[in-house]
């Protein structure tokens, strides 16, 4: 009964014909609620069960109710509770106390509907603050201007600290001396002052909205994710400058060279790579990267930057990360549903750290990470040489990780645990942790 509540066997059926009525596209709908078209289709054909999350985000899409869309009554109610008994079960319930029979939680919804309700608010609400608490750790351990705001502040208390020790230890101090050592309070005091009003109108504000660019790679990040990675003049052959005339960025800044060097890879991979052969290739051999660069003839790398630069509705939702030679992120396209964050770092488990250390061999690999909700992806990951090679130097490699959707077939390899970043990573049993998590003391404190 589990399982038939969120696939029922015409669930798929259901979301056909709500989808028709509604005349949307299988593309456009599959790219709102985050699936491939294919997946989708296999759903519509009842030939792949639904998990509840999933279900949810079709419904909503639809504007249906979800239980519209199964035979079994408050199926979103139930899929919510099913949910609630496995963040439970993760966490590990104190003091023995038993855990909840997930197989009950239809009788439990029958029976007591609200406090079933009451249950399935509690969740959201607690998700949406664990969401927050992500956010705001990694502002306070990441966020430079805070770190430098706070050193100013500590500095001053220093130096005000020993002042005053100086005239509470030397009674005995020559009135000029004395003068100077009040004069430097009073001057101290109103750097503190100063200082402390710049934090707390920070902290009241935040960088929200873009406003407050933290580094050269934030802004190349906004102006790429303003434009969805994606620039049709340089796909017409275009010039680099068009492109950018566009970004907010003035020239002979950091971001500004960072953004010509990020569009002139872009112009060279459209012109080896063109959008129309791509596009040619993904309908002869689906979304497989090693098929299509062996069918196109070319580098693994160059492939994965082009399917992340092509429409939405032509090859569905694709994520790219990059890395360089000392690990730090530089491409960043999230795939909806998998966490990825440049002020966080990010989990030395993912396949693109690996493929660095492996540059003749591709990498595929399916993952999933513990954030709730969570789905697995597919992730494929390779490497190139980055510059000029130059005599007796080892070279340079930039490793490229692309995200798909997760098509696995029912029962075959499970998925390997990853995090977003150690920082905010829940996992207490992972050997590759480098610092603790904050998300694991809140919880041992909850």
């Amino acid at each position: 009964m589990a399982q038939d509540i969120a696939g029922g066997s015409l669930t798929g059926t259901r979301i056909r014909q709500r989808r028709l009525a509604r005349g949307i596209a299988q593309g456009d709908l599959a790219r709102q609620a985050g699936i491939s078209p294919s997946y989708l289709n296999l759903i519509e054909h009842n030939r792949r069960r639904i998990g509840g999350g999933i279900l949810l985000r079709l419904a909503k899409v639809l504007e249906v109710d979800a239980q519209t869309l199964s035979h079994g009554s408050e199926v979103a109610l139930i899929a919510a509770l099913r949910e609630a008994v496995g963040e439970a079960a993760e966490a590990g319930l104190a003091d023995g106390t038993p855990a909840p029979d997930p197989d009950r939680a239809e009788e439990f919804a029958g029976r007591f509907p609200g406090w079933a309700h009451l249950l399935a608010g509690t969740l959201r609400r607690a998700q949406a603050s664990a969401r927050q608490v992500d956010a705001l750790s990694d502002r306070l351990a990441h966020d430079p201007q805070l770190a430098a705001s706070l050193h100013e502040v500590l500095t001053v208390v220093t130096a005000i600290r020993s002042t005053a020790s100086i005239l509470v230890e030397t009674p005995e101090l020559e009135p000029e001396w004395r003068a100077r050592f009040h004069r430097n309070l009073g001057e101290d005091s109103q750097r503190l002052a100063e200082g402390a009003q710049r934090l707390v109108r920070y902290l009241d504000d935040g960088p929200a909205g873009g406003r407050d660019i933290l580094t050269p790679q934030d802004e190349v990040d906004r102006f790429l994710t303003a434009a969805g990675h994606r620039f049709d003049v340089l796909e017409q052959g275009g010039d680099v400058e068009t492109a950018l005339s566009a970004a907010d960025l003035r020239p002979e800044t950091g971001a500004y060279t960072l953004a010509h060097s990020a569009l002139e890879t872009y112009r060279a991979d459209a012109a080896a790579l063109p959008q129309e052969a791509l596009l040619a290739s993904v309908a002869r051999h689906g979304l497989a990267p090693l098929a299509l660069a062996q069918d196109l003839d070319v580098p693994l790398p160059r492939l994965m930057r082009r399917l992340a630069a092509m429409p939405e509705d032509a090859v569905g939702p694709v994520g790219l990360i990059s890395a360089d030679a000392s690990g730090a992120i530089g491409t960043l396209k999230p795939l909806p549903g998998f966490g990825a964050t440049r002020l966080a770092g990010a989990c030395p488990l993912w396949p693109l750290f690996r493929a660095a250390s492996q540059p003749a061999m591709p990498l595929r690999q399916r993952i999933v990470q513990p954030d709730r909700g969570a789905l697995p992806v597919q992730a494929f990951a390779a490497c190139e040489v980055a510059g000029t090679p130059v005599f007796n130097m080892p070279p340079l490699m930039r490793s490229f990780m692309l995200l798909l959707p997760d098509e696995a077939e029912e029962g075959g390899a499970a998925a390997a645990p990853v995090g977003v970043a150690c920082r905010i990573c829940p996992r207490t049993d992972c050997t590759a942790r480098r610092e603790a998590s904050v998300l694991a003391a809140f919880d041992d404190g909850a």
